[in-house]
């Protein structure tokens, strides 16, 4: 072992219990992006993690947007060095489940574990990038590292572009690596290399002034939910998941025969993938069928139906409107705009009293995954976990990363840390030490490479 690797090995376990205690104040702050009651919370937030990046030798500041600000810190090893920016996002989706076993926005630990929301998505990873920047700062890597903390991901990154702008404030780096991604299992390291990207709509349908009893108007008057539910199976076979609105499939990427190769070789096991979402059964129990529907084929989903009587038993109205929630996931080379007019335009034939309403969209992203940085990446989490990750895709989105290409045009790689048991979006979520501790020494071992790389032109200015 090097002294730079026994080094670091010490760093990490030395400095166990800063993580967690970093971590437990972070979890408590309740950043909940979606909710404007915790407004004072994720000003909270911004401020707590600027403290935190000025304790630890960055440079730090927050960001202001027309939203939720974005807080930007860094570390300069040299104009001559390249750079390189780390993507985190602090903010967190609500716990309101009735499943929490203990209070989601009070930290506390089981074992190995570190509960709370927040823990895994996407506290805890950031947490990780920052104390491999500290080792990498401390040990003199000339590598000029930025963070990028961002505080509304989890409502679509709406003003993440505005942060952007501020050139002076968050410039460009030589490429990117985000840390807010999922392996498909434990103790086999897997690198996202594409998102699927959304658009969400609401389709809602008035066919009257107020609801009426069914058995005065029933058989005459419009039922417009039963209208919404036809409404979907034309759009999508429900047993299937085909999506049947024209032209829907027309631009679709399809996997590689490599990338389909690096699917099956990443861990997933039908039995585990069903345990770890709770999911009683599936449209397919083919591995290479379901990783394909969950990783690189699109969707159409509905989320909700609303209108008429929503109380208990049965009210046997005819209701005056109804809402029908959907979304669909999209996929390299789809482009949310255009889907929007295919379902428009397939609405309006089928039903022109539909009113088709766009309730945000994000674009799909497609990553590298050759050439020397994805090399640098897996050879780097190969060090810190002992295995060499193989390459897939994220079933998600990902708002900023589009963004970021888009603005910056450099090279954008991910190395998520989280666990499909971690629970992602679930209650009693949870990060563990385990993945905080590999995830520290690939950060490390990934800055090193990095480090011996020409810088491109967006050099510290």
């Amino acid at each position: 072992m090097s002294d730079r690797q026994s080094q670091l090995r010490t760093y990490i376990q030395d400095h166990r219990a800063t993580f967690e205690d970093l971590l437990g104040q972070m979890v408590e702050v309740p950043s909940v992006s979606s909710d404007i009651a915790h407004t004072p919370d994720m000003q909270r937030m911004a401020q707590l993690a600027v403290q935190y990046l000025e304790a630890f030798g960055a440079k730090a500041s927050i960001v202001k947007t027309s939203g939720f600000p974005c807080v930007s810190g860094e570390w300069v090893a040299g104009r001559q060095y390249p750079c390189l920016t780390i993507y985190n996002h602090l903010d967190v989706q609500p716990a309101k489940e009735p499943e929490w076993r203990q209070s989601p926005f009070a930290f506390h630990k089981e074992g190995e574990r570190y509960c709370g929301r927040g823990t895994t998505d996407d506290k805890g990873p950031a947490l990780t990038a920052l104390l491999a920047a500290r080792f990498a700062r401390e040990a003199g890597i000339p590598l000029n590292i930025r963070v990028l903390w961002e505080l509304e991901e989890e409502i679509g990154s709406p003003h993440f572009s505005e942060a952007l702008q501020n050139r002076k404030t968050v410039p460009p780096s030589d490429s990117v690596l985000v840390s807010d991604t999922i392996w498909v299992a434990k103790n086999r390291p897997a690198l996202s290399c594409g998102l699927r990207g959304l658009l969400a709509a609401r389709l809602v349908l008035r066919t009257g002034e107020t609801d009426i009893h069914s058995g005065l108007t029933g058989g005459g008057a419009r039922n417009p939910l039963a209208e919404l539910c036809d409404a979907a199976y034309s759009c999508v076979d429900a047993k299937t998941g085909r999506v049947k609105i024209p032209g829907f499939y027309d631009d679709v990427v399809p996997p590689t025969s490599t990338e389909m190769k690096d699917f099956v070789a990443s861990g997933f096991q039908v039995r585990l993938f069903k345990e770890a979402y709770q999911l009683r059964s599936l449209r397919t129990s083919d591995p290479k069928d379901l990783l394909k529907r969950i990783w690189a084929s699109p969707t159409f989903e509905v989320h909700g139906l609303t209108g008429g009587h929503m109380g208990p038993g049965v009210k046997t109205i005819v209701p005056a409107w109804g809402e029908l929630k959907v979304s669909m996931r999209l996929v390299p080379n789809q482009h949310p705009q255009k889907i929007f007019r295919l379902l428009k335009k397939h609405l309006r034939a089928r039903n022109p009293d539909i009113e088709v309403i766009n309730e945000g969209e994000l674009e799909p992203f497609r990553g590298i995954s050759e050439g020397p940085y994805a090399e640098a990446l897996q050879e780097a989490v190969a060090q810190g976990f002992g295995r060499r990750p193989v390459f897939v895709r994220e079933g998600g989105s990902i708002g900023a990363i589009a963004t970021l290409q888009r603005a910056w045009k450099v090279p954008i790689l991910f190395m998520g840390l989280s666990l499909p048991e971690h629970g992602y979006h679930a209650p009693n979520e949870y990060f563990d030490w385990g993945q905080a501790s590999g995830g520290i020494e690939a950060f490390v071992h990934y800055f090193h490479s990095l480090s011996q790389m020409p810088p491109g032109q967006s050099k510290i200015r």
